[in-house]
């Protein structure tokens, strides 16, 4: 009896143990960088240079830049995204009838550049490097946005690359932005799990042939377009589970 418990116990050791050390179930995720920075966190600046208008004039603006990007997409005329967030300020401020000096212009543009990462970014992370999971971005932000965010969040070390679109000269959901990824990794498209903040950046992910994971932060509707990522939830504990293979998954 004695034995056969020593048997058991030893069995379980084992697999556990072969449990913590399960490899990941795929070997890269590539963020959009709104899954790491949280975009409202511009409201604050915007409200102290537009007293009671700062969360509308935020999501306004951040609705052109997406406008502009898809625009300059289609029509082929890509600029670096740190001026198309200028040029969807400048709009958003005549939409409003608000004044837009050069100094209230610059102060509202560094917004973009000093973005504060969600409470768990950090956390998550560590966790998937830790894994050997490697880990990239594949961002409409232009260089300079990326590496000042994630110099000024103390991150720049658990990434592999900050990678933006403007390398190949697209924006998402244009289907060479997200091969990027493959590029510069070396590896196939369902080795790589696409973390996206947009639905419509899910969307494209998805039709681009991506493994994708929506970490829908603002709790939003699902994008009927057909095509829905494989799976979702509103924090980033969800996308781990799902790329170190915790979730239950096949």
């Amino acid at each position: 009896m004695r034995l056969r418990i020593h048997v058991l116990f030893v069995g379980l050791l084992v697999t556990v143990a072969a449990h913590a050390h399960a490899a990941p179930r795929f070997k890269a995720v590539a963020f959009d960088y709104f899954v790491i920075f949280n975009p409202n966190s511009v409201v604050p600046v915007v409200e102290k240079e537009y007293p009671g208008k700062g969360l509308e004039f935020t999501k306004a603006w951040r609705a052109k830049q997406f406008d502009y990007g898809f625009l300059r997409s289609i029509t082929g005329h890509q600029e670096d995204f740190f001026k198309v967030t200028e040029d969807a300020l400048v709009y958003t401020a005549q939409a409003m009838h608000l004044a837009l000096p050069p100094d209230k212009r610059e102060r509202l543009l560094n917004a973009y550049l000093t973005l504060t990462p969600w409470p768990d970014t950090v956390a998550s992370l560590k966790k998937l490097k830790a894994a050997g999971v490697r880990i990239i971005t594949i961002a409409n932000f232009s260089p300079r946005m990326l590496t000042a965010n994630a110099e000024r969040a103390g991150i720049t070390d658990l990434f592999d690359e900050l990678l933006s679109t403007e390398v190949n000269h697209s924006y998402k959901p244009e289907p060479r932005a997200y091969a990027l990824g493959m590029e510069h990794l070396g590896l196939k498209k369902d080795e790589i799990v696409f973390a996206a903040f947009g639905g419509w950046d899910a969307y494209g992910a998805k039709s681009f042939g991506h493994p994708t994971y929506w970490v829908n932060r603002f709790k939003l509707p699902m994008e009927t377009l057909g095509i829905e990522p494989d799976a979702t939830s509103n924090d980033m504990a969800g996308l781990v589970r799902f790329v170190l293979g915790e979730d239950g998954a096949p």
